[in-house]
This record gives structure tokens, C-alpha cells and sequence, in this order.
């Protein structure tokens, strides 16, 4: 580990629309995680990684041999381009690479690092060990230096700081979107006894962070308690996609009502107030009596693409059309999601972004 921290080196969270070296996917191989639909999820990814595959380098996690040899002909006849397939026979708890996976941090001379931080399966899960190693094997892999964020508590000792990757969204300029849900409630239990305050010394020294946007609840079925990538995301350095719900007796409206007057209320480090895109929620995705979190903000940004999840709903088009203006120099691809969704996650929620750079000197 570094004795610096990356804020002291230059280095900062690149966003999300900045080019792309690679994309990381773990494949699903957990039929508990979609039970009663888990058949028709490797063929979803298939489809997403020949997607992805077509624009960037795929990096695949899988559990085995075995496994790697019987996805790479579902990739073969799903039309996938296997030369920017790389497989890793890395076993995982959970798919969801947003969360568990490295975030990467990089400096003015374009090389790249690796912050790991703690991951405890949303704090509900006690099968996280596997998963939580990925970001430490992903540094020895790339030969990236790596920092461990954490924190003195009042027991004294050295805790790790945990942090998903998708309770956070920024600008690649010093802004940073997150929910008091998850990062600040009793009820998540993350980091017990971390405040706003303290996190927001640890956003600027170890993401490059210099102000923090914070938002209050997230969506309605949201697993998470409260992700932001559900509910806002940035589009440009001063525009933020904001998921907002017309339909007053939905439980949404209020939420994301609120977190909409805040983002209203916002403004950037010179002083002017965010461009706000409102991106409309589909109508309510329900299974087994269970409402899940689909939101259209779940979308992941690729080299030249949009994958936007769609929901066999009227909204879809809309939300395709409102991403497409904001996205002018991108293709805007829907991608079924109403079995991806019963995993309580969406495209964001799977993939993890390998920004462009080089190997680092530090």
C-alpha cells in the first residue's frame, strides 16, 4: 500500500463517459440470486457482452474451466467478438461487479490505480469474501499500485471503509453524487459511527473529490437502501439525469420529488445552478408479489454507447429518446430487463468501468 494518498498523487475518479480501456462482468452462475428465472440470464448477458465486446475490451469472470469453456460458446453463438473477450477463472459470491469491483482513480499523466475498498455484500448478505477480493486481484493482474481506504474508530483499530460502487456517481471533475440512505443511515450499517463529515475527507483524498451532492432516499425495492444509480446520474460536468415519478400515489413520487428539489437547489463549484434532465420511471415491476427497483437511470455508459434497461413498458421509448438527446454522439441501445431486474439489479448494477490510461509509475 501507498503511503500517499491518490489525492496527493494526482489521481482522481475518472466519470463514467470518459473513453474506456475495458468493462468487467462476472457471469452469473447463482440461480438463488434469480430464482424462478435464472434460465434466461446467461443469454441476457450473452447479448450484453456481444454489446459491449463490439466497442471495448470484456473482461469475464467465471467461476471455472468448466464454466469458461460452456460461456464461451453461448458468446460464440450469441454473434459475440471473442477477441475482446478476456475470461478469469475467479470465483464470485455475486455478479454484481458495480459494487464489489475495483473503482479505478487516474492521474494528469493518464496512469491508473486502484482504490479497494471493503465490500460486505450491502451489509444483509454473509456471502461476500470472494467478491470482496476482486478489486486487490484486479490490481495484481493490471500491475496497479492500490490503496485500502480506512479509518480509525474508537476502538482504536484500522477498519476498512466500505463503499459500492454504485452508491456513488460523479463528473470526473471534483463533484460527487451519493443518498444519505445509504451512506449516512443507522439502518445501512456500512460504516458504523462514519459521518457526513468524515466522509466527506475521504471522498477528496481518495476519489479526488471536492464537493458532495447529497441526495435523500432512494427508489421503492432498491435492495441497496438507497443507491444513486438508481435515482441520478451525471450526464456531463454541470447536467444530472434525475429519475422522477408524475404518478402521485406511487411511493416514488415523494422520494424522488425531493431528491429533485435538492438537485434543483444544487450548484456547481462557480456558482450555477445543474442543467436537470428528468428521465421518467417505468410503470411498477412486480414478481411474486415483490416490487423491484427498475429505474431507466440504471443505464452504463460504454465507448460510443448507451445500454439503457427497458421494461416492455410505454416509457421505454421515452426514456430512449431523453438519453439520446443528452447522449448526441452515442448509440442508445435498450436491453430487455424485466428478468435482470427480479436480481434486484440492472445493467449499471453488473458492470464496472476500466477507464483509459497506463500502467502506473508510483
Amino acid at each position: 500500500m501507498l503511503r500517499q494518498t491518490p489525492r496527493e498523487l494526482g489521481y482522481r475518479m475518472p466519470a463514467e463517459w470518459e473513453p474506456h480501456e475495458a468493462t468487467w462482468l462476472a457471469w452469473p452462475h447463482n440461480p438463488e440470486d434469480w430464482p424462478g428465472k435464472f434460465q434466461s440470464i446467461p443469454w441476457l448477458y450473452a447479448e450484453i457482452v456481444r454489446l459491449l465486446a463490439a466497442r471495448e475490451r470484456v473482461h469475464l469472470l467465471v467461476e471455472d474451466a468448466k464454466m469458461r469453456q460452456r460461456v464461451a460458446g453461448m458468446l460464440e453463438r450469441a454473434g459475440a467478438n471473442l477477441d475482446q473477450v478476456i475470461f478469469h477463472e475467479w470465483p464470485t459470491d455475486r455478479g454484481w461487479t458495480r459494487d464489489s469491483g475495483p473503482i479505478f482513480v487516474r492521474n494528469a499523466e493518464g496512469r491508473l490505480a486502484i482504490t479497494n475498498w471493503h465490500f460486505n455484500a450491502w451489509a444483509k448478505y454473509p456471502d461476500w469474501h470472494l467478491d470482496d477480493q476482486l478489486p486487490g486481484r484486479v490490481a495484481a493482474l493490471l500491475g496497479l499500485p492500490q490503496w485500502q481506504p480506512s479509518i480509525q474508530n474508537q476502538d482504536g483499530a484500522q477498519h476498512r471503509i466500505v463503499l459500492e460502487g454504485g452508491s456513488i456517481d460523479v463528473n470526473g471533475q471534483g463533484l460527487l453524487l451519493t443518498t444519505e440512505e445509504c451512506l449516512l443511515s443507522e439502518v445501512q450499517q456500512r460504516n458504523p459511527g462514519l459521518d457526513r463529515a468524515q466522509l466527506e475527507q475521504v471522498f477528496p483524498e481518495y476519489l479526488g473529490i471536492d464537493q458532495v451532492l447529497w441526495l435523500n432516499r432512494g427508489i421503492v425495492g432498491d435492495d441497496t437502501h438507497g443507491h444513486i444509480d438508481d435515482i441520478a446520474r451525471f450526464a456531463a460536468p454541470d447536467t444530472i439525469v434525475a429519475a422522477v415519478e408524475p404518478n402521485t400515489s406511487d411511493p416514488n413520487h415523494v422520494l424522488l420529488a425531493e431528491n429533485l428539489d435538492r438537485l434543483k437547489a444544487a450548484h456547481t463549484p462557480a456558482g450555477k445552478q445543474f442543467t436537470v434532465v428528468e428521465l421518467p420511471m417505468p410503470r411498477p415491476v412486480v414478481f411474486r408479489n415483490q416490487r423491484v427497483p427498475a429505474s431507466y437511470a440504471n443505464f452504463y455508459l460504454a465507448n460510443g454507447v448507451v445500454l439503457m434497461p427497458t421494461f416492455h413498458d410505454p416509457h421505454d421509448r421515452v426514456a430512449l429518446n431523453i438519453l439520446a438527446q443528452v447522449f448526441p454522439d452515442r448509440e442508445v441501445i435498450g436491453v430487455h430487463s424485466v428478468d435482470l431486474i427480479w436480481g434486484l439489479g440492472a445493467l449499471h448494477c453488473m458492470t464496472q468501468q476500466q477507464p483509459a490510461g497506463l500502467p502506473s509509475s508510483t
